[in-house]
């Protein structure tokens, strides 16, 4: 994943957590990168809700 000023923790510019973000990131970006840090945002949200559903099914699994 490119990096583009965004940080990794998600606690926003200069949060200092060490996730290596800011390392040579620019102030600004330009309209396809926006889009493309967007886009690898929006795929690393669908995975997240993809393994929570799994958890989700999991317990569910569990407690019956």
């Amino acid at each position: 994943m490119r990096r583009y000023g965004m940080c990794g923790c998600g606690s926003g510019r200069g949060c200092g957590c060490g996730c290596g973000a800011y390392e040579d990131a620019r102030g600004f970006l330009t309209k396809e990168e926006r889009i493309e840090v967007l886009s690898e945002y929006k795929k690393s949200l669908e995975q997240e809700a993809k393994g929570i559903e799994e958890s989700i099914q999991e317990l569910k699994k569990k407690s019956n």
